[in-house]
């Protein structure tokens, strides 16, 4: 579903720096640099900036660490003109620097951790969730209860779009309440109406910031990108050192994991959705190779849906039960194949219609490596 065509008006500044992400905001981020007198060499140069460009580096770096997206709760007093500079500007900051990176796997993790952050703020943000869910939703109303509880109400075309990314027996269509093409969000015990708005909203958000993000990447001028080569580099850099540590292995090296393996931990890197398949598939694969279970768990952070408790639950169950990884025949079925027929040589071998017996091999020929080389050193020195 297309977004709607007219926005509600968001007059609220602070609303406006709470979710500086909001299409509303825009103009009024301008408004307050021409106001304060920032431009581009203010945000990148200036002491007067400085707390704001750490506070985007935090921004960053939670996004990279993965901890549950960026702190909610540790902002400036947006209540304050001060505040409301900082938070505003900062998250400016960091989309700029998320940009200069060029690197689609560090702007993914940027949006998802930024739509987490406003997946907690909008589930206890009981003045501006009607707003920006008008802002993103082509459907959206509410009742009260008995209970005097909001229980939202969502269009079914912006519920079959959007919830395919989360997981749960909750958000499958069949147990929903439709009536007259609306969702229900039903109350719960532990999870309100609101909280799930709020989580359905944590989708469309995390879509919003990259494609915007992405467009302005391609806008970047080499001067710019030049001049922000330090945080930049800095930001580059964590990602690498997070996915070698997240992908080290016991029992193998990530040379030796074969292409489908590499394939959900790549998609899962860069936000993908993986299907349930292909996450079973990871998660047994994991064990077999001797790999802990919370170095399994870390392979999912920045999936869209990640829970740690909900994820550490599952991993442990496949470990506990040991599953064994598919084939290569119901990876090809379930779409998690990684290459076609000519790509990859040990692949195409008649033999090989299994991952591990990819692994071993890859294993095999490593351990012959370091003979030839001693046998070579020895001809050498006999000569």
């Amino acid at each position: 579903m297309p977004l709607p065509l007219e926005h509600p008006p968001i007059s609220d500044e602070v609303t406006l720096s709470r979710y500086p992400f909001l299409p509303q905001a825009g103009p009024w981020i301008q408004s307050l640099a021409q106001k304060e007198g920032i431009d581009f060499d203010t945000l990148i140069d200036s002491d007067f900036m400085e707390e704001t460009r750490r506070r985007g580096r935090l921004r960053l770096v939670e996004s990279i660490s993965n901890q549950g997206g960026v702190d909610a709760v540790a902002m400036r007093d947006i209540h304050t003109p001060e505040g409301r500079v900082l938070e505003s500007f900062s998250f400016t900051y960091s989309r700029l620097v998320a940009c200069a990176c060029e690197n689609e796997v560090i702007l993914s993790r940027w949006a998802q951790a930024e739509a987490e952050r406003s997946e907690v703020l909008l589930a206890v943000d009981d003045g501006a969730i009607e707003d920006v869910a008008r802002t993103y939703l082509s459907k959206v109303s509410f009742t009260v209860s008995s209970r005097g509880k909001k229980v939202w109400q969502i269009g079914l075309s912006d519920f079959i779009e959007l919830v395919p990314g989360i997981t749960g027996a909750r958000w499958r269509l069949p147990n929903q309440d439709i009536n007259d093409g609306w969702i229900s969000l039903r109350e719960e015990d532990s999870y309100s109406s609101q909280a799930k708005l709020a989580r359905i909203l944590r989708e469309r958000v995390k879509s919003e910031i990259f494609e915007d993000a992405k467009s302005k990447t391609a806008n970047l001028n080499e001067d710019l990108i030049l001049r922000l080569a330090e945080p930049t580099t800095i930001i580059t850099g964590l990602l690498n050192q997070h996915s070698s540590e997240a992908m080290e292995l016991t029992g193998a090296i990530v040379e030796d994991w074969p292409p489908c393996m590499k394939k959900a931990v790549a998609e899962l890197e860069q936000g993908v959705n993986v299907n349930h398949f292909g996450r079973l598939f990871l998660a047994s694969m994991a064990r077999v190779i001797g790999l802990p279970v919370e170095a399994c768990v870390g392979f999912f952070h920045n999936a869209p849906d990640f829970s740690q408790e909900t994820t550490s639950y599952q991993v442990s169950h496949v470990y506990d039960r040991e599953y064994t990884p598919a084939g290569c025949g119901k990876l090809k079925l379930n779409a998690r194949c990684a290459v076609l027929p000519g790509e990859n040589r040990l692949c195409d071998q008649p033999w090989l219609d299994h991952p591990l017996k990819y692994l071993k091999s890859q294993q095999r020929r490593r351990s012959r490596e370091p003979q030839v080389v001693e046998d070579s050193s020895d001809t050498r020195d006999d000569s």
